[in-house]
């Protein structure tokens, strides 16, 4: 295929992005999630949630270390590939970013020292401190990645200024008309996806060793979250359809593959194939009036069509119809799957329903692939422009060259294929160990008195003391 300078720098991106985009999805959901399991070992007592605790940290340790890494290389591009971009709308996205550098990744790295390592060294509600500090910090830093890419969707609170955008109202630019609604399915996106993984890993651990009591507990504690994720993701994204069709009718339309704008009622199309150069959907299965209900929660709402937009405005519909029903599908059997397994729960029959924990394991990934199907719907239905309805993509890149860009990209799909393939190795590794089941609950120090401590860090100094810690 003959790509241009501007489609090979967009492929760029969107590679990078998307393998990075996994590991903050996962660290962000793992994070609250240890937090509760640290929570409920201080409250109980109980070394099964503690060895889940250690044993989750340390899948977070590996994800957070290759977010990281990902992190820095996406964000090089915005001065190499991406200047003219950052020219025009830096003076907005620069400072929020910085905000997230100083109120979020520091204060994730500042404690990620004492959640890791820190067992031994601090007291155990300090360290549950640590690890609430970091849970927060993750969220946090969502927050501002979250407001400053939804500015680029729906800008405001903005002048421009001699060919550049220049802040006039943070309030407004921060709380954007599209960032309530993305940052909250954003927030339950990453959530579920977390805790498909907990249920998958569990799901096959018990497969392999029915009576494993830390992955039944574990099982139970996710499939209980998504039971109440999954319905409210969708309600979510009712709303974000809504605020986008506001926002970004193109987008709807491209998304439903609707060219033609019909009056008094508009249909949905479930399946088809939209076709952007005959500017029709072929093989259409449609129901009529359900998009009008979906879409404006009336019988005879009116969504406008693609047809009614320049040609050089129209997002790519092909693409967006489709992995906007990947997303949708796939969060229909989420659904599906979290109240199939409540109903095995209260039978008390989750762990031993084979076929219930191979449909678990298969849904492991589905929390990842619905969040890049999503995240590429709405990047994808963004175009042509890279702030919306301010400045076209083609007018944000660099003076780069075709070759520059060709070599750059071939040599990120190489060392993204060795150290994120080795990464992703060990990761599938540590899922496989499983927790140990004579993990020791941890302990701080024992040089201050154990006395003046929590009563289960007295017991776990003395196990200390006689056994040792190998996961210290």
């Amino acid at each position: 295929m003959d790509f241009s300078t501007l489609d090979l720098a967009r492929i760029q991106f969107a590679f990078t992005v998307s393998f990075h985009i996994v590991f903050p999805a996962i660290t962000i959901g793992l994070a609250s999630f240890i937090a509760v399991l640290e929570g409920l070992w201080l409250k109980t007592g109980d070394p099964v949630y503690l060895a889940l605790c250690r044993y989750w940290t340390r899948v977070f340790a590996l994800c957070f270390a290759m977010g990281v890494v990902s992190g820095v290389v996406m964000s090089y591009q915005f001065g190499t590939n991406w200047s003219a971009f950052s020219n025009f709308a830096g003076s907005i996205t620069g400072p929020l970013l910085t905000y997230e550098v100083l109120s979020a990744f520091f204060l994730e790295a500042g404690f990620l020292g004492v959640m890791l390592f820190g067992w031994q060294r601090v007291g155990a509600r300090a360290h549950f401190a640590a690890t609430l500090a970091v849970a927060a910090g993750t969220v946090i830093s969502m927050f501002w990645i979250l407001s400053s890419n939804s500015w680029m969707q729906t800008p405001a609170g903005y002048r421009i200024e001699a060919g550049r955008v220049v802040p006039e109202d943070w309030m407004a630019i921060v709380f954007n008309p599209s960032f309530p609604h993305r940052f909250l399915h954003m927030a339950l996106a990453v959530f579920i996806a977390s805790m498909l993984l907990v249920a998958a890993t569990s799901a096959w651990h018990l497969l392999r060793q029915r009576e494993h009591r830390p992955m039944r507990i574990s099982l139970r504690m996710a499939i209980i979250a998504l039971c109440a994720l999954a319905p409210m993701q969708a309600l979510v994204g009712d709303a974000l359809g809504l605020n986008t069709l506001t926002h970004q009718p193109a987008k709807i339309a491209a998304i439903e593959g609707l060219w033609e704008t019909e009056r008094g009622g508009t249909g949905l199309t479930l399946f088809g194939w939209p076709d952007m150069q005959a500017e029709t959907t072929r093989h259409a299965i449609r129901i009529p009036h359900l998009g009008s209900l979906i879409l404006t929660h009336s019988w005879e709402g009116e969504i406008p069509g693609l047809k009614q937009f320049a040609p050089e405005d129209r997002p790519n519909s092909t693409i967006v119809f489709w992995s906007f029903r990947v997303m949708v599908g796939l969060g229909i059997l989420m659904i599906l799957l979290a109240f199939a397994g409540l109903w095995l729960i209260q039978r008390g029959r989750i762990h031993v329903s084979r076929p219930f924990l191979r449909c678990a394991v298969a849904m492991g990934p589905a929390g990842l692939v619905a969040l890049l199907a999503g995240w590429i719907t709405t990047e994808v239905g963004r175009q042509p422009w890279v702030v919306y309805g301010l400045m076209r993509t083609a007018n944000g890149i660099s003076p780069v060259t075709h070759q520059q860009v060709s070599v750059s990209l071939f040599l990120f799909v190489m060392v993204y294929c060795v150290v994120f393939g080795t990464g992703i190795y060990y990761l599938l590794k540590l899922l496989h160990a499983g927790p140990q089941h004579d993990e020791t609950p941890a302990a701080p120090s024992s040089e201050p008195a154990v006395a003046g401590r929590h009563p289960l860090q007295g017991a776990a100094l003395e196990k200390d003391a006689s056994q040792g810690d190998g996961h210290a």
